[in-house]
C-alpha cells in the first residue's frame, strides 16, 4: 500500500494530520479524486467528449451546443472506462473491513458521475455530490456520528459540499450555503478584463487605411465575436483545469475553483457565449467565420495539452495573437501583410516567453510550471529567447520601412524609422521590468496599465499617422 494514502487523511475538526488505522470507528470521507488515477479524472474525461464531439459536428453553433451538452450533461458517464488507484480502493476496503463507514463525496463532479463510481467500486456507504450548489445524498442516511468528527481523504482546498449542511466540526456551526453569484464573479469568469487583447483585431484597419465608416464598424463586429469566442474559451479551460487551479496561490479565487459559479451554469454560459460568437462571425462573412473556429480549436487544444509541452505553449500563445491580427484582416477583406505577419509572431513571441519567465520567477519552486515541461533553471534561458524575439521584431519593422510597401501607403516613409528606438524602449522596459519582478503576470495586461507603454504606443500612432 502506497504511504501516501494515509498521509493525506486529515482529522474533521481540526487540522492536524493522523493515521486512520487508528481511528477505530471513526467515518472516513473520500474526495472522488483520490481513488481515479490522475488523467482518468473528470476534467480529462470531458476532453474526450469534447474531442468526439469536434469529429461529430461540422458548424460553429452545434460545436457549441455539443459542448455544453457533453459538460453539463453527464448521465453517460461509464466509470468502466476510467482508471482508478488500486492501492486507494485496497486501503478503503481495508478500512471498511474494520468496520468504519466510508462515504464518497464531490465538489464539482454532478451526481451521475459520483453514483456511478460509488456503484462501480461498491466500497462506499454513502456519496455526496452537489451539482448547482444543491446538496445531494444517496444511500444510507448520514448517521449522527458524523457530526462527532470524521477523517477526510483529500485535497484542502474541497469543502465536502455534500456534506456541508449535514457536517459540522466540533465547536463550529455548519458552513453557510454559497451565495448566489453576482455580476462581479461572472464578469470574471467571462474575463471581459481580457477584452483589451481583442483589440489587435482593429491593427489591420489601421495599416492598410481603411478609415471608412463601414470597415470600422465590421472590425468592431470583429472584436466583439473574438471577445465571445476568448471568453467560451476561458470558461473551457477554467472547467478543464478546475482541479490544478485550486492548487494554485491567485487561480484558486477563480469563479469555478472557488464555487461561486458550479460548473453546469459555466458550461450554459459557454455555450451562450460561443452561439453569440459564431452567430456574429457568419454575420461579417464565411471567411471570417472560419478564421474565428480556427481560433477557438486552437485555444481548446493549447487547454487541453499543448500548453504543457515546453515552448510548443508560447508559439501557440504566440500564434493565437496574430489570428487576431489575421482575423481583423479578413473581416475587412484586406490582404494579410507579410511583414505585419512576421512582426506580429516575433512580438508576441517575446511576450509569451516573458509569461513564462515571470511564472518561473514567481515560484522558484518550480512546482507550478511542472506540468508544462519547464525547470527552474530555463529561467535564463526563456529571458534571452524573450529578448531575441523581441528585437528580431524591430528588426523586421526596419527592413518593413525599407520595402516598396512602405512607399505604396506613405507618403513620408522615413518618419517610420523614429518608430524603432521607441519600440526598441518599449521591448528593454518589458524585459527590465520583468527581471525586476515588477511584472506579476501576464506582460499584455501590464502594458495595458503602464503608463509609459501607453506613450510609446501613442507617439508610434501619431508618427504612422503623419507619415501618411
Amino acid at each position: 500500500m502506497r504511504a501516501s494514502v494515509p498521509e493525506r487523511v486529515e482529522e474533521g475538526g481540526s487540522d492536524a494530520l493522523r493515521d486512520p488505522l487508528r481511528s477505530k470507528g471513526r467515518p472516513l470521507v473520500v474526495d472522488i479524486d483520490e481513488v481515479m488515477v490522475p488523467g482518468s479524472s473528470y476534467p480529462a474525461d470531458i476532453a474526450s467528449g469534447i474531442t468526439s464531439r469536434f469529429r461529430a459536428v461540422t458548424t460553429p453553433v452545434a460545436t457549441a451546443f455539443g459542448l455544453a451538452a457533453r459538460i453539463a450533461d453527464r448521465s453517460g458517464f461509464d466509470p468502466s472506462r476510467a482508471r482508478f488507484d488500486h492501492d486507494a480502493v485496497t486501503f478503503l476496503l481495508q478500512v471498511l473491513g474494520e468496520g468504519r463507514p466510508v462515504y464518497l463525496c464531490s465538489e464539482t463532479h454532478p451526481e451521475p458521475s459520483v453514483s456511478a463510481v460509488a456503484q462501480h467500486l461498491g466500497v462506499f456507504t454513502a456519496w455526496a455530490a452537489a451539482p448547482g450548489g444543491r446538496s445531494a445524498v444517496q444511500g444510507d442516511d448520514l448517521p449522527p456520528v458524523l457530526l462527532q468528527g470524521f477523517d477526510y481523504i483529500g485535497g484542502e482546498a474541497v469543502a465536502l459540499p455534500g456534506f456541508a449542511s449535514r457536517l459540522a466540526r466540533p465547536g463550529r456551526s455548519a458552513p453557510a450555503a454559497p451565495a448566489r453569484a453576482g455580476v462581479r464573479s461572472w464578469l470574471k469568469l467571462l474575463r471581459v478584463h481580457q477584452y483589451a487583447k481583442n483589440a489587435l483585431v482593429l491593427v489591420p484597419l489601421l495599416t492598410a487605411h481603411k478609415f471608412a465608416l463601414a470597415s470600422a464598424a465590421t472590425s468592431l463586429l470583429a472584436v466583439i465575436a473574438f471577445s465571445l469566442a476568448a471568453s467560451g474559451a476561458y470558461i473551457l479551460n477554467d472547467i478543464l483545469d478546475v482541479k490544478a487551479d485550486r492548487a494554485h496561490p491567485a487561480k484558486r479565487n477563480r469563479p469555478i475553483a472557488s464555487g461561486d459559479i458550479p460548473v453546469p451554469r459555466a458550461a450554459g454560459a459557454m455555450a451562450l457565449a460561443l452561439v453569440a460568437a459564431f452567430a456574429t462571425a457568419l454575420g461579417i462573412s464565411v471567411a471570417f467565420g472560419g478564421v474565428l473556429l480556427g481560433y477557438f480549436a486552437l485555444t481548446t487544444s493549447y487547454s487541453m495539452w499543448l500548453k504543457r509541452i515546453a515552448i510548443v505553449d508560447v508559439v501557440v500563445l504566440a500564434t493565437l495573437y496574430t489570428v487576431r491580427v489575421i482575423g481583423g484582416a479578413v473581416a475587412i477583406s484586406v490582404p494579410m501583410s507579410e511583414w505585419l505577419l512576421a512582426f506580429s509572431l516575433f512580438i508576441f513571441m517575446s511576450l509569451a516567453l516573458v509569461k513564462r519567465h515571470v511564472e518561473l520567477a514567481s515560484h522558484p519552486d518550480g512546482a507550478v510550471l511542472a506540468a508544462r515541461g519547464y525547470r527552474i533553471e530555463d529561467k535564463s534561458m526563456v529571458a534571452i529567447l524573450a529578448a531575441a524575439s523581441g528585437f528580431n521584431a524591430v528588426v523586421i519593422f526596419t527592413l518593413y520601412i525599407s520595402s516598396d510597401t512602405v512607399r505604396a501607403l506613405y507618403s513620408h516613409p522615413q518618419l517610420l524609422w523614429v518608430c524603432c528606438p521607441i519600440l526598441m524602449y518599449w521591448i528593454g522596459r518589458v524585459m527590465l521590468f520583468a527581471q525586476r519582478g515588477l511584472i506579476d503576470d501576464d506582460p499584455v495586461m501590464f502594458a495595458l496599465r503602464d503608463r509609459a507603454s501607453w506613450a510609446a504606443l501613442g507617439a508610434i500612432g501619431v508618427i504612422m499617422l503623419a507619415a501618411i
